[in-house]
């Protein structure tokens, strides 16, 4: 109850209640559309990129206006770090984040249960990956070095670009635009940085998933297809790419702009 009662007093009920909702939409329209592709055999990787941004792009949408629609750890913490979002705020946003990939992520598993099973009884890494992620997706010659190195660069653009369009000093988009604009960054990651490690580039969108499918069957879902266990990569190299991301826009181009108040109708998914 005394937590309940802290919630609401310091006005967090609302913007984590948001970042539920929001990472969930995420997971609902990416997990879904990988289940689709990979047990269904319906579509394809350009199907899952499109699904995995338009997925950001609604979750964004839902969450926007409590929250500032973070649905990321990395973009949280480097948010805390470099755009003045409260550190007070991290640690919850971040669980909010994870649970809702975890709801998310049990739904998928309770909707493609029956067509998982029927492609791969066993629950194995085959249909492992519509949850989490692996080095090469399971099947190229990706060792973990490669996909911690892939998670770092792959977040660091991530944040790049989203500190870009969200800077109300930049050439900032509409306040309506904006979720549009993030959601296709992910979808040309997801089309350029895909092969090594999957493109998790969230840890809440790898972690919940993966307890889920745990829970539920899958039980080597924390090890890669060696046996290592993997489910650390996709946590720990978001962030500190987030981190590199958020720095360099703001060493290469955020010092640079003119100090300015924020223009009506402009977003900054940081707000919150």
């Amino acid at each position: 109850m005394a937590a309940v009662r802290w919630l609401r007093e310091s006005g967090l009920a609302g913007e984590l209640a948001a970042e539920f909702a929001g990472t969930m939409v995420l997971i609902l329209f990416g997990c879904g559309a990988v289940a689709q592709v990979i047990a269904g055999g319906l579509g394809g990787h350009d199907s899952i990129a499109w699904s995995w941004g338009l997925g950001v792009t609604f979750g964004v949408y839902v969450a926007g206006r409590l929250s500032g629609g973070h649905l990321n750890p990395a973009v949280s913490v480097a948010y805390a770090v470099f755009g003045g979002f409260e550190w007070r705020k991290v640690l919850p946003y971040s669980a909010a984040q994870t649970l809702g990939a975890f709801a998310g992520a049990l739904l998928v598993r309770w909707n493609y249960g029956s067509i998982l099973h029927a492609a791969d009884p066993r629950h194995t890494i085959k249909t492992q990956i519509v949850f989490s992620t692996l080095p090469g997706n399971g099947t190229l010659p990706v060792d973990v070095r490669n996909a911690f190195l892939d998670q770092i660069i792959g977040t660091a653009i991530l944040l790049f670009l989203i500190m870009a369009v969200t800077d109300a000093r930049n050439n900032a988009p509409r306040a309506n635009l904006a979720p549009l604009l993030v959601g296709l960054i992910v979808v040309v990651i997801g089309m350029a940085w895909g092969s090594a490690a999957g493109y998790a580039i969230n840890p809440a969108r790898d972690f919940g998933p993966r307890v889920a499918s745990f829970l539920t069957g899958y039980g080597g879902a924390f090890e890669d297809q060696t046996g290592y266990p993997y489910f650390w990569v996709p946590i720990v190299a978001p962030i500190a790419g987030g981190i590199l991301g958020a720095w360099a826009y703001r060493l290469a181009i955020g010092r640079y702009l003119p100090v300015r108040r924020r223009e009506p109708g402009r977003v900054d998914i940081s707000s919150g």
